[in-house]
């Protein structure tokens, strides 16, 4: 799809090695390779719409003042054919160009070619992403970090497939180790409350009111039969009726939030077929391990990690990180994605050298696999946080959230800010119907360009279309702005993809609506003259258009009336 900011700075690059070849060909300037050089867009508008340091970094090659270079080149620019109508020399060497009146219509006219796929590109080259988030632990209903970190996947995932990449979302189900046998004990201790006195539960027992429910559900289908069963019989019942309807609630959930995975990868599977046991033996072969005290450590700090670490306990039993390696393993070389990309509580900071090491170890490039930190989310209502305790029972889960906020504003504000930084979820401006809300103000406009639309209907007024429009009498700096900003979703899309950062399409879309809002209040759409309200008219068309796609990747609806 067409990227009109990427078309032009190839255009500015085009026409400055064509006169740059021109000096070299009448002497102006001697015959040697030219350095690198930018293609940036100014901060200012007055400095053009393009600047260039092609002219500075020239200077020692060419062993000339890097202004004299610039003018020279300036002199052999050929601007005939490209969207450009001006060039200028600024302060010790910036040349600058300015866009002329046709790129302003090729942008609308690019947008309204486009509709849905607009801010769709090719640069990902179709590469395999798997992008893995939230991946709670199947024992109990999601918290609020998993919000934020279903947000923030999803939405990832949604700026890489736009970018150009083969993207997968999965969801990976810890069903196996630690967290399933404190499961189990969980389940059975409640279990047997129903018919024992005295019986307590541990510290570090979950408490929540999900595992008493489990239990007392359990007892209504089985009664007492396994009272007096064998604990470890008695618990993997317990767990095999309660797992599948956790994972099932999960879902469930997830769809609420408008998350669906393509794939649900259980770590069961990877002790069932051998992959756990396989990455022990590949790691042993390679000579990465040595033993001490009975337990097999694996060597990580001869591949980057700060300390070596316990691969299988002195018991037998594997580390929780073994069957990790075996699945990132699992991921780049088994099922051959290109890139891995997961998105973690910010508490695996010292989890991910490990993981890469062992990678590194195994004759993975660990480079493939990237790790989006998140930090915590914190609750505030009527300016206090709200304080849960997840051992007690007592956490706000997502579904309580999304009873009491839309879903349109949680998804919008978990990605406010970057995954790395701290965020304060305000409940009471998340369903506040005003222009502080962001996500309310981002829907107004869109909905305030489709009553411009009804109003012209009502009034019988048929706008042409877009391709008849002539955009040349868009001159207002107001005008010539928005078009400037709606050019640069491919760009932002791309940004969010590359820097793995979706806030980067939250603060757009609030810029854009900032910017009609702008617009509207200078530039009358419905005035007396029609060519005028036709070009405005389709300039409404474009920022509706773009503001649908940025909200639609967002998996946030744009709605018609509010």
């Amino acid at each position: 799809m067409k990227n009109p900011i990427a078309e032009a700075q190839e255009q500015v690059k085009e026409v400055l090695l064509g006169a740059i070849g021109r000096c070299v060909a009448s002497g102006t300037l001697p015959a040697e390779p030219i350095p690198a050089f930018s293609v940036e867009t100014p901060a200012d508008p007055k400095n053009g719409d393009f600047a260039t340091n092609a002219a500075m970094v020239s200077a020692r090659a060419f062993r000339m003042a890097p202004r004299k270079i610039a003018e020279a080149i300036k002199d052999e620019l050929v601007l005939d054919g490209t969207y450009f109508e001006r060039v200028e020399v600024a302060g010790p060497g910036f040349i600058n160009f300015f866009l002329g009146r046709e790129w302003y219509s090729a942008v609308l006219r690019t947008i309204d070619e486009s509709g849905e796929r607009y801010g769709r590109t090719d640069f990902g080259g179709g590469k395999k992403v798997l992008v893995e988030f939230v991946s709670a632990n199947p024992t109990g209903p999601m918290h609020i970090g998993n919000a934020r970190g279903g947000a923030i996947g999803d939405s990832l995932a949604s700026a890489l497939d736009w970018a150009g990449y083969d993207v997968k979302r999965e969801f990976y189900v810890n069903d196996a180790g630690n967290q399933i046998n404190k499961f189990g004990m969980s389940l059975d201790l409640r279990y047997l409350q129903l018919y024992k006195d005295g019986i307590e539960m541990p510290e570090d027992a979950y408490k929540g009111e999900d595992i008493i429910a489990h239990a007392k559900a359990f007892a209504e289908i089985y009664g007492d039969r396994y009272v007096d069963a064998d604990e470890k019989e008695r618990r993997a019942a317990l767990v095999a009726y309660a797992l599948p309807l956790n994972i099932e609630g999960l879902k469930r959930d997830l769809l609420k939030y408008r998350i669906s995975y393509d794939n649900w990868f259980r770590e069961s599977t990877l002790h069932e077929n051998g992959e756990v046991d396989k990455i022990v033996s590949l790691l042993k072969e390679k000579g990465c391990t040595y033993e001490s005290e009975g337990a097999l450590w694996f060597k990580a700090t001869d591949y980057g990690a700060d300390q070596d670490f316990v691969l299988v306990r002195s018991n037998g039993v594997p580390t929780y990180v073994v069957p990790d390696i075996a699945y990132h393993y699992n991921k780049l070389v088994t099922r051959g994605f290109d890139k891995a990309i997961d998105v973690l509580g910010a508490d695996h900071h010292g989890y991910v050298p490990r993981l890469k090491a062992a990678l590194t170890a195994l004759g993975v490039d660990a480079g493939r696999l990237d790790v989006v930190l998140m930090q915590m989310v914190r609750l505030v209502r009527g300016g206090e946080v709200i304080k849960a305790s997840k051992r007690s029972g007592k956490a706000i889960t997502l579904v309580t959230l999304l009873d009491e906020v839309p879903i349109d504003a949680a998804r919008f504000f978990f990605n406010l800010r970057e995954a790395n930084s701290h965020f304060d979820f305000d409940l009471d401006l998340a369903v506040e119907e005003s222009a502080q809300n962001p996500v309310y103000y981002v829907q107004y406009a869109h909905a305030r360009i489709c009553s411009i639309g009804r109003m012209l209907k009502q009034e019988g007024i048929t706008p042409c279309k877009t391709a008849d429009c002539d955009f040349s009498l868009l001159c207002a700096e107001e005008e010539k702005a928005l078009v400037r900003f709606l050019a640069r979703l491919p760009q932002e899309i791309i940004d969010a993809a590359k820097d793995y950062d979706p806030a980067k399409l939250t603060r757009y879309a609030v810029e854009l609506a900032t910017m009609f809002h702008k617009f509207y209040n200078a530039c009358r759409v419905k005035c007396g003259e029609e060519k005028m309200m036709n070009a405005r008219y389709a300039l409404c068309m474009a920022v509706k258009q773009t503001l649908f796609n940025v909200l639609s990747l967002l998996k946030i609806t744009a709605p018609d009336a509010m």
